[in-house]
């Protein structure tokens, strides 16, 4: 196509240069002054024909240069925006290393709690009583059974179930309550009150606390790093509160999780809150200090001092629907609670904010109880109703994924207890 159009070109030149000289030659001019003319035409108009070639190709110049600097530009954006991504992952290399070594830091911490458990109980073991349980075998059972509990903390075969404690009445998911089981070698579940009751004599119950409140942490932590703004009531004994080798430690483990305080309620029965005594006291507010917050459990008496809750730092209060239900009795054509008989039964939760303690109804087991507990105004419910407590593997597996492993497998070769 170019050389057809320079040939194009070329016969126009040629064309005005012979009508040029045609018109000087018939005008007289005679013929040399046409030949002249006609030389004289191409050459002007291949002169002209190269100023207006050399301006094309100068514009196309422009055109290609034009188009480089915007390739450059887009490649230039593309370079920074992958700079970014790679500085992100950088960053987040960099945050899971630091979550790394955190949790090998506490996982340190606790083997050194595990180790200071044994070493209190090889000293004290060969004076440690048998306590009678009656789990059908009677007290002859009881040093079997404190073996099975202690092969359980060192195997770390244990177990932590979730149950949801919903906001009512729209019946959301606001908490979760935590609670620990032990597995025998069998991978028979044993429940608390089968093994608490040798634990709690034996001095176990503080690793028992431990494992779980440290379980309790790293659920927080990858449910905190989902956006999921739920918090999980943990127990814990006064046991564990007034041990003078245990708290310490367990206090620096919250110390390194304060940022979870909003997250994490510990939770204490009536009766021991009632019967604390003043190194449980001043160690709840060390906890109270960090932000942590408390709950009172197997509440039996309504009768409650709020204002000493208030001062402990007590935020939530459970009741069983049973209780609250069996409280109530019509005096004078309204309906009020044995226990608080001048109070309106509708009223008792209204008093319970006034000093920052909300009411939890537990273990509500039908509709009939859910509905009376909402006459009472109580804002949060708990119970099988609402979700039975499920193995951490079924109920927030696909959520948090599983919990750490909590003792390292050369630790645990090496533990024993009795």
């Amino acid at each position: 196509m170019r050389r057809l159009t320079l040939g194009l070109l070329c016969a126009t030149y040629l064309c005005l240069s012979l009508i040029v000289s045609l018109t000087l030659w018939r005008n007289g001019g005679g013929w040399g002054a046409g030949v002249a003319a006609l030389v004289g035409g191409l050459g002007l108009c291949f002169a002209f024909h190269g100023l207006i070639e050399r301006a094309l190709e100068t514009g196309q110049i422009k055109g290609d240069v034009e188009h480089v600097r915007e390739a450059h530009a887009i490649l230039l954006t593309q370079v920074e925006a992958l700079d970014a991504r790679v500085s992100e992952i950088l960053d987040a290399v960099a945050d899971d290393a630091h979550r790394s070594e955190e949790l090998l830091d506490e996982v340190h911490m606790l083997e050194g709690l595990v180790q200071q458990m044994q070493q209190r109980l090889d000293e004290g073991g060969a004076q440690a009583p048998a306590f009678p349980v009656r789990i059908g075998g009677g007290a002859r059972q009881s040093p079997a059974l404190l073996d099975t509990v202690r092969d359980a903390l060192t195997e770390n075969r244990v177990d932590l179930y979730l149950q949801p404690i919903v906001a009512l009445p729209q019946r959301r998911t606001q908490f979760y309550e935590s609670f620990s089981r032990l597995r025998d070698e069998t991978g028979r579940v044993m429940m608390p009150a089968e093994y608490l009751a040798v634990a709690e004599p034996g001095g176990l119950v503080t690793a028992i606390d431990n494992l779980l409140l440290f379980r309790c942490v790293q659920i927080v932590r990858r449910l905190a790093k989902q956006d999921r703004r739920i918090g999980i009531f943990c127990n814990i004994s006064m046991a564990s509160l007034g041990d003078e080798t245990f708290f310490p430690q367990f206090l620096d483990l919250l110390t390194a999780n304060r940022d979870l305080s909003g997250a994490l309620i510990f939770e204490i029965g009536q009766a021991a809150f009632d019967a604390r005594g003043s190194v449980e006291a001043r160690n709840m507010g060390k906890l109270a200090d960090l932000g942590f917050r408390f709950s009172l459990d197997k509440v039996t008496d309504l009768d409650l001092d709020l204002q000493d809750l208030s001062r402990s730092d007590v935020k939530f209060i459970k009741i069983g629907a049973h209780l609250l239900l069996d409280e109530m009795t019509e005096i004078d054509g309204r309906l009020v609670l044995r226990s608080l008989p001048d109070l309106a039964a509708e009223d008792f939760t209204t008093l319970t904010r006034r000093y920052g303690v909300e009411v939890v109804a537990e273990k509500v087991e039908s509709e009939r109880q859910a509905v009376d507990v909402l006459e009472l105004n109580i804002g949060f419910g708990q119970g099988h109703l609402f979700g039975e407590p499920r193995a951490i593997k079924e109920a927030v597996l696909t959520e948090a994924g599983p919990p750490p492993n909590l003792i390292r497998p050369q630790f645990q070769r090496r533990a024993a207890y009795g």
